[in-house]
């Protein structure tokens, strides 16, 4: 999730659990430690592909966390033995402040490797999106409370609805990706579709609309589905190249690594002589953020050369004209909004090489 929603579910766990003892200061306390585990991205992995693979690795662990969390307790107690509540409390705080946060994360699409080092694909359910204000906005308003009226009994009873209120929309959200997830199946069964891997996710700011999609070797099938739709999902039948791809990527370390890291779910374009593969699971239909060009083809021989140092592929500004019609489909299925057209972006060349 993002840092603000890191930051304030931070607060309001420490404020609960300790803010009877700390007062105010368990608000700041608690959002300075909940945003640690993302300080690995200031790790330099060596490049792009690793720099997002290896994010929400080690420093999302539960079992890394937790260790830190026993760690700083121990500290903690050693430099003010004296505090009013005991060491299981405090160990109890911290451990849920720290992991509530890759547990957060792991509801999202990205990709979260809770239980490194373990060689456990990383968990993605996929059922949020990475910014969600209704998750968010309790948990903002309790922080703000607790900052300005103090953390006595009415303070604290802010903090208790903030995380039950938020606990519950983040519930409501594995309803919606069931949802989605039986319309996705019932439209493969009606076209005789067997694929290899499926996915569904919300799309931006919202659970009442849903992409979902399905893989199936050189093809994937494209949809979205909504609460409100009254119609059969529709699926788009679109290319991801991968027999052609792995086959001159077949060598590239960065390849395997995205493949492991996306669950194979990945299109692959041929772009100005470059291999361009696209993790389809983030973002929206035409817009997907984590794009790399893993290898070069020689226009005169054909011969495939790989990229040793993979840059991200230069992105695209989302189109606010799309966003718009995806907001409107939500509540609208009769809403134009065409997949096929979306995704021709896709096959186009970087931003900066368009004249």
């Amino acid at each position: 999730m993002d840092s603000v929603t890191q930051i304030v579910l931070g607060a309001s766990i420490q404020g609960a659990m300790l803010g009877r003892w700390q007062g105010r200061k368990a608000l700041i306390y608690g959002a300075a430690l909940g945003t640690v585990p993302d300080l690995d991205v200031l790790i330099d992995y060596g490049d792009a592909v690793a720099d997002m693979t290896y994010h929400r690795g080690f420093s999302h662990s539960l079992f890394v966390l937790a260790t830190l969390a026993a760690l700083l307790t121990w500290l903690i107690r050693k430099r003010w033995p004296d505090a009013g509540y005991s060491s299981g409390r405090l160990f109890a705080t911290l451990a849920l402040v720290l992991c509530t946060h890759p547990l957060l994360d792991s509801f999202t699409t990205y990709g979260t490797q809770l239980f490194w080092p373990l060689p456990m694909p990383p968990v993605a359910i996929s059922s949020i999106f990475i910014i969600d204000p209704l998750y968010t906005l309790p948990l903002l308003l309790a922080m703000l409370a607790g900052l300005v009226i103090g953390l006595g009994r009415s303070g604290l009873r802010w903090q208790y609805a903030g995380l039950l209120l938020s606990s519950l929309y983040l519930g409501s959200t594995l309803i919606g990706k069931q949802m989605a997830d039986h319309h996705l199946q019932a439209a493969l069964a009606q076209q005789g579709i067997q694929p290899q891997a499926t996915f569904s996710t919300p799309t931006p700011f919202n659970t009442l609309l849903w992409r979902v999609m399905a893989v199936d070797g050189d093809n994937y099938y494209e949809g979205l589905v909504g609460w409100l739709d009254h119609e059969p999902l529709t699926l788009i039948k679109l290319p991801t190249r991968a027999s052609e791809a792995r086959q001159a990527l077949l060598e590239s370390p960065q390849d395997q690594r995205l493949r492991w890291f996306t669950g194979d779910r990945l299109r692959y374009d041929l772009i100005d002589g470059q291999w361009v593969a696209t993790d389809l699971r983030l973002g929206m239909s035409g817009y997907h953020p984590f794009r790399f060009a893993l290898a070069t083809v020689d226009p005169a021989t054909g011969e495939t050369a790989l990229i040793k140092e993979v840059e991200q592929w230069p992105q695209r500004r989302p189109d606010a004209a799309a966003l718009r019609l995806m907001a409107e489909r939500a509540l609208d299925a009769r809403t134009p909004l065409s997949i096929a057209e979306l995704s021709r972006s896709l096959t186009e060349p970087a931003p900066h090489q368009q004249r």
